[in-house]
């Protein structure tokens, strides 16, 4: 069982601001009438949090096409933590990774020859990403430049994002471009926004 997603991942806040800046957003979704600080479980299959808050009476003021402003979406879950997010069904390795530095695109799985990520590729960012998990600093080295890069600079593929905090939005429609945009300000921060099922 599963249910559609679209995540949005605030790429750039630290994991001891994150928290504060979690509570900031859901005041703020709240105070809009996006959400309401009543939480459920019901389709909510965020990895590392069951609950979320049920959307308030103004949700559709989020979403690009409200035509079917009768059927209700589900919790919004905030995920608090550092963590590597993907789009699910399986999914737990980037298919590629640019360079901030460079603009290389090192290739990590050769789709569609490949379904996996070549393990020499991928391990010095798994490790970079592991490290960051567990300190708050992480880097992996680029093969074109040299140069060390933070895992939180890396340019991942869309399905796959690193971050201190996320917003899933559990069967909603999808979010506007316009709201994407707002929550992008509000937060302060770059994010990365990607669709997915669980």
């Amino acid at each position: 069982m599963g249910d559609f997603f679209e995540r949005i991942v605030d790429v750039q806040v630290t994991g001891d601001e994150a928290g504060p800046l979690a509570e900031r957003m859901v005041d703020w979704m709240v105070s809009e009438g996006l959400i309401t600080r009543e939480t459920s479980g019901d389709g909510v299959y965020s990895l590392t949090v069951d609950q979320g808050h049920v959307p308030g009476p103004d949700w559709v003021r989020a979403v690009a096409d409200a035509s079917d402003s009768d059927r209700r979406p589900g919790p919004v879950a905030v995920v608090v933590g550092r963590d590597h997010h993907v789009g699910g069904q399986g999914a737990d390795d980037a298919e590629y990774a640019i360079c901030p530095r460079c603009r290389t695109k090192t290739v990590i799985i050769e789709y569609p020859e490949e379904f996996e990520a070549d393990e020499e590729v991928w391990r010095p960012f798994r490790d970079g990403i592991a490290a960051w998990k567990e300190t708050g600093e992480g880097s992996a080295p680029c093969s074109a430049c040299g140069a060390s890069v933070p895992v939180t600079e890396w340019q991942w593929e869309p399905n796959f994002a690193v971050g201190a905090l996320a917003f899933d939005f559990w069967g909603w429609p999808p979010l506007s471009a316009g709201f994407c945009a707002q929550f992008s300000r509000r937060l302060g921060h770059r994010i990365v926004g990607h669709m997915g099922k669980s």
